[in-house]
Parts: structure tokens; C-alpha cells; sequence
């Protein structure tokens, strides 16, 4: 699984056959189509792994003030991107024209996931159009900073989560401009970090 995630992390998956991934893992070809079937099949089955592995470091540790789990989960998420950056990369960049089918189904099911983890974060029920789509944007935001990170590495791994929490303060308070709902969660959350 790792060969195969190194491999559709770097290239098109198109561009990826069996027997890369079969040579890559130093096992026969018939192993790898004994197990996955196909390249679909192994594919779809590496983006799962992929998927589980980062989902279930963004599990919430509890307890803390919501900027502060922010914080925390961003850590996790880096760590996450850090030390898996093949299954990252795979996640996020890979794809036959683009996430249709379960493929699509595994990626939007992380970015759901991730997007009721932080609105349980921020005690928030039921988000307004306005925060949602605030929180979908800054969810896309990390994403992308995760992907320019591994490439670039030209920023401090600290100064980039601090970034993307301040981040976060920040389009929440350009939507507090539009919706009272996400100025009142605003004011709670920067009360709450004074405090």
C-alpha cells in the first residue's frame, strides 16, 4: 500500500500500472492483482488507507477552547502531512479526471468529516450559508498551504499552523460582516482566548 501511494502521490494515476507498483513494493504482479483486483481497485484501496490515516489523527482530544483545538488539530493534521506525505499528496492531487465515483466519494467524505469536526469545535449546531461556506473556504485554504508545504518546505511548520489559525480568525470576522450568527461565534471565540 505504501509503494502505491508513494507512486499516485508523484504521477497521474493513469500514468501508474501494476507492475510499477508491484516492482516499487517488491512483490510479484500477480500478488498485487491477487489482492486489489486491478489498478482501480488498488488505487481506490490507497486513498482509503490514506484517508483513515488522516482522519483518524483529527479525532478531537477534548476539552480545550475552540482556537485552541483549532490549533491543536492543525498540529495533528501536519503531523499527518509530515510523516505521510505520499498518502497526502495521493488524497488530495491524484484522481482520474477529477473525483468522480468513490473516488470523489473518499475525498468529499474527508472534507465533511473534517468540516463537522470543526464546527463541533466551535459549538456551533447548524452552521448559517455564511459560516459554512467560511468554514468550507478555510478547510480548502489548509489543504492547499499542506500541498505548497510539502513542496516548498520554505516556511516554518509552527509559523504556517499559527497562519492558518489566524486564518481562520480572520475570515470569520469578514463573514461577521454579513451574518450576525457568525459575529456572535466570534465574539465568543476571541473572548474565550483572552479569558
Amino acid at each position: 500500500m505504501a509503494a502505491a501511494l508513494e507512486l499516485f502521490s508523484t504521477r497521474d494515476a493513469e500514468d501508474v500500472s501494476i507492475d510499477d507498483v508491484a516492482s516499487a513494493a517488491g512483490a510479484s504482479r500477480a500478488l498485487v492483482y491477487h489482492y486489489f483486483g486491478g489498478k482501480q481497485e488498488l488505487y481506490v484501496a490507497a486513498l482509503k488507507s490514506a484517508a483513515e490515516q488522516l482522519e483518524s489523527r483529527l479525532r478531537p482530544q477534548g476539552g480545550g477552547r475552540p482556537l485552541d483545538e483549532l490549533a491543536s488539530g492543525l498540529r495533528r493534521y501536519f503531523d499527518f502531512v509530515e510523516e505521510h506525505a505520499a498518502g497526502f499528496a495521493a488524497l488530495l492531487r491524484g484522481g482520474p479526471a477529477n473525483r468522480a465515483g468513490e473516488i470523489g466519494e473518499i475525498v468529499d467524505g474527508v472534507r465533511q468529516r473534517l468540516f463537522r469536526l470543526i464546527q463541533r469545535q466551535m459549538r456551533v449546531e447548524r452552521p448559517s450559508p455564511v459560516l459554512r461556506t467560511t468554514l468550507r473556504s478555510w478547510i480548502a485554504s489548509v489543504e492547499t498551504a499542506g500541498l505548497d508545504w510539502l513542496e516548498h518546505r520554505d516556511i516554518e511548520r509552527a509559523t504556517l499552523e499559527k497562519m492558518l489559525v489566524d486564518h481562520m480568525v480572520a475570515l470569520l470576522r469578514v463573514a461577521a460582516g454579513y451574518d450576525a450568527e457568525v459575529d456572535g461565534l466570534l465574539d465568543l471565540l476571541t473572548r474565550e482566548q483572552l479569558a
